[in-house]
């Protein structure tokens, strides 16, 4: 009996450890989407800080992980199929990036097909970041920052960090700085995030409920070389389906979706045309990379 309680005891200790909570801090950016358009828009994302890592992505999807997942059991209850394309939002960006601490390393994921599997293309990185620090302050949000820049990825970049704030990090791929990025644009405003709020993520989850439900949790991840990762993805939003495509046969597409007038081609032909549109909505790139010389 002692030694029995003695393993629950330890069960409970270990599950306890495992829950992390997280610090997210919401970063509005303010985008030009299109080179040669003065359209700018604008998309919520998130920066969480763990103890070991940060993760920053999208905000749009991870606010809409408790109506699908909702959505999905209420369909798995009833049996009847809903379009779930026609209710969730489309996200602006579909990339994460990972820091590791201390070596802030960079991961930067994207997810693509892989016939009918879906598999995560990552690169690794350590952007040197060669940050000049000013003497000027200003006061941005509630927050006391100090000025600083860099250029990286082709383009200038002006920051603004608190040493308010513990984090020698900030959105997308920047850090190494001794305070949290509270704004961050490059000179011609293409980009341009500043900090709207923050709060804590008891038991963080690093997968929303969609990337849980894909095969194999979010897919298995490939690591590759940089130049093949921008080959690879550059090919890939050409036709996102094309290695999905021969798996689906005649017969297999003319099957009605369960529940719904919509054939199986149909609906494929209603995604694919979202993918494309998703894909074709930018062309003017956070970086601008230039292949390393052989």
């Amino acid at each position: 009996m002692k030694k029995l309680f003695s393993v629950v005891l330890l069960a409970i200790t270990l599950a306890a450890s495992a829950q992390v909570t997280a610090n997210r801090f919401f970063y509005e950016l303010t985008f030009k989407p299109k080179q040669d358009s003065t359209r700018m828009d604008k998309v919520m994302t998130v920066l969480d800080i763990t103890p070991e890592k940060s993760l920053f992505r999208d905000f749009t999807t991870i606010s809409q992980d408790s109506l699908i997942k909702s959505k999905v059991e209420m369909m798995q209850k009833s049996g009847v199929f809903t379009d779930m394309s026609k209710l969730m939002k489309m996200p602006k960006f579909s990339y994460k990036v990972t820091k590791t601490y201390p070596s802030m390393e960079v991961q930067y994921v994207e997810t693509i097909l892989n016939g009918m599997t879906p598999v995560q293309l990552m690169y690794k990185e350590k952007p040197d970041f060669r940050w000049a620090i000013s003497n000027e302050k200003a006061k941005i949000g509630e927050y006391n920052a100090q000025k600083a820049t860099t250029e990286f990825g082709g383009r200038k970049w002006t920051a603004w960090f608190s040493t308010d704030l513990p984090f020698q990090d900030g959105p997308y791929k920047f850090n190494g700085l001794p305070g949290l990025i509270v704004k961050i644009e490059d000179a011609s405003k293409n980009y341009s995030w500043e900090l709207k709020g923050n709060k804590k993520i008891p038991n963080f989850e690093e997968l929303t409920y969609m990337e849980k439900m894909m095969p194999g949790g979010a897919g298995q991840i490939t690591e590759v070389k940089r130049d093949k990762f921008e080959k690879t993805f550059a090919d890939y939003k050409k036709d996102p389906f094309a290695s999905f495509r021969p798996h689906m046969t005649p017969q297999i597409m003319s099957q009605k979706m369960p529940g719904s007038d919509q054939t199986i081609g149909e609906m494929i032909k209603d995604q694919e045309k979202r993918t494309k549109d998703f894909y074709n909505s930018t062309d003017n790139p956070i970086e601008f990379y230039t292949p390393a010389k052989k």
